[in-house]
């Protein structure tokens, strides 16, 4: 585990009731009305199956895309404006655990979702393929906020990989100094350089 403080039952409770909420009154209208629109834009759930190379390749371009999309939407909300209103509901919580990785404002569910969809919308994909890129997302945002840094955890394997360590710097922070804003893989940090204090405190640790 990697911070001491641990959230109350209350505010557990809270988290799991604003779940609900969101998933019977903003999910889960989105996912009907999402279905039609990716039929529209080329989705089968037909035979044949696609490959296992069609399915690794759309679901890499997808965590490629997504993560472009996901850095710059997640950076304008630590804006002002936008995080006192809209971001700062996910950021209730500065010791997240896994729940903790939908509960946010019903518009930021909207704005960051986008960057979930617009890999399969762009390319029609096979609806297993689609499954299968939502339970890696729903897999790798919920081991993101747990709070837990395992042995099997993959960013000791993949280097440009954030993990649970990664994100948990992101939540500790005020939101104008967090960085951190990549969503699975890190390079936009890398790139743009909001990875920086992170890696300092990483290596002071390191020191110690």
């Amino acid at each position: 585990m990697m911070q001491t403080k641990n959230n109350t039952p209350a505010a557990q409770g809270k988290c799991i009731t604003r779940l609900l909420l969101y998933h019977f009154c903003v999910n889960l209208p989105l996912m009907m009305a999402s279905y039609p629109v990716f039929t529209a834009m080329g989705m089968r759930s037909s035979f044949p199956l696609p490959s296992w190379k069609e399915v690794s390749g759309q679901i890499l371009f997808y965590f490629i895309i997504e993560d472009f999309v996901f850095y710059w939407g997640h950076r304008i909300l630590h804006s002002k404006w936008l995080y006192k209103n809209v971001h700062s509901v996910h950021h209730e919580y500065a010791t997240p655990f896994g729940l903790t990785s939908a509960y946010a404002h019903p518009a930021e569910i909207l704005f960051l979702g986008f960057a979930t969809i617009v890999g399969p919308a762009l390319t029609g994909p096979h609806l297993i393929t689609l499954w299968l890129w939502m339970v890696l997302r729903v897999l790798e945002t919920v081991e993101a906020h747990c709070g837990y840094h395992f042995p099997w955890s993959l960013s000791n394997f993949l280097p440009l990989y954030g993990g649970a360590d990664f994100h948990d710097y992101h939540h500790r922070l005020l939101y104008t100094k967090s960085g951190n804003y990549s969503s699975t893989f890190v390079y936009m940090d890398w790139i743009f350089g909001t990875h920086k204090g992170y890696r300092r405190l990483k290596s002071l640790k390191e020191k110690q």
